[in-house]
């Protein structure tokens, strides 16, 4: 891959503007035969590194996913990890609230579900829908109970500062969050929706509300802007994905990821002489 992680990465402080990020750029791969070949190489480098971030236990790995519909989060998920063992890996995906959830602060549903040491956690949505799709939906936000005060012109600063200070509390305790915003045009989102509609196998995944949805695209690009640029932070950057080709954009999450764990120069616990000495005595017990 000629261009490293940090190509794809926000910088902190930097205002974004949307428009200037591409949604497709020169593919990673050159043909179908190495873009399978290229992405079996970083899950099984990715399955080795997991390995690793189980054996040593030191730090947890968060993924968040966030995309307009039809941008290959769910693809993007299931290829990128497809060689991951399950016990050390969970996926979440969240819809509207519960009952239960509007009782607590924006942070509680998703925060019950980090990943433990050693794990790798992977957010299919998150808190960010909360400075999302509750700001292009105001009437969310009404439903959610806060009071009348909260509900002024500074909630969603408020709530970027929220983010960062969770996000900055995980980061001292171990836990690297990798964030992914997956940069679909809306004429290649038309597209795809078109082909759920036309394919009977893929039916079930069409729904009127995506095409609702639509009509609010441009309140969408300025919300998601302003989250990355107010919490695209040096521990915790954003990373635009640019996603009209599907299988590129496969690519590069792997890779940003794998930089990432690698990055932590994750290493097999040492076994100590009286560890060994144990071992080799259980081990002469087993031959006797």
């Amino acid at each position: 891959m000629k261009r490293d992680s940090h190509h794809f990465s926000v910088s902190k402080g930097r205002d974004v503007d949307l428009r200037t990020f591409p949604t497709n750029v020169a593919h990673v791969y050159r043909s179908k035969k190495q873009y399978r070949k290229l992405l079996e190489e970083h899950v099984t480098q990715l399955s080795a590194q997991q390995q690793l971030l189980y054996a040593s236990n030191s730090f947890a790995i968060l993924l968040i996913f966030q995309a307009m519909d039809a941008a290959g989060k769910d693809g993007a998920i299931k290829h990128v990890m497809s060689g991951v063992n399950p016990q050390g890996c969970q996926v979440f995906s969240y819809k509207h609230p519960t009952a239960t959830e509007l009782q607590h602060d924006f942070l509680w549903r998703t925060t019950v579900d980090l990943p433990e040491r050693g794990r790798i956690g992977i957010f299919n949505r998150s808190y960010y829908e909360e400075v999302l799709i509750a700001r292009v939906h105001p009437e969310i936000l009404r439903s959610e109970g806060l009071p009348v005060a909260v509900r002024d012109k500074t909630i969603w600063h408020d709530r970027y500062r929220s983010i960062r200070n969770l996000e900055r509390h995980l980061f001292v305790n171990g836990t690297r969050i990798i964030k992914f915003f997956l940069h679909i045009s809306p004429e290649e989102q038309t597209k795809r929706l078109l082909k759920r509609i036309d394919d009977p196998e893929k039916n079930w995944k069409f729904s009127l509300a995506d095409i609702e949805e639509r009509k609010f695209w441009k309140a969408y690009m300025k919300a998601y802007e302003e989250c990355i640029s107010r919490t695209s932070t040096s521990d915790c950057p954003w990373h635009v994905v640019p996603a009209d080709d599907k299988k590129n954009a496969r690519l590069i999450v792997s890779r940003i990821v794998l930089d990432t764990l690698k990055g932590l120069k994750l290493r097999y616990p040492q076994t100590s002489a009286k560890r060994r000495q144990e071992l080799q005595a259980i081990r002469n017990r087993l031959l006797e």
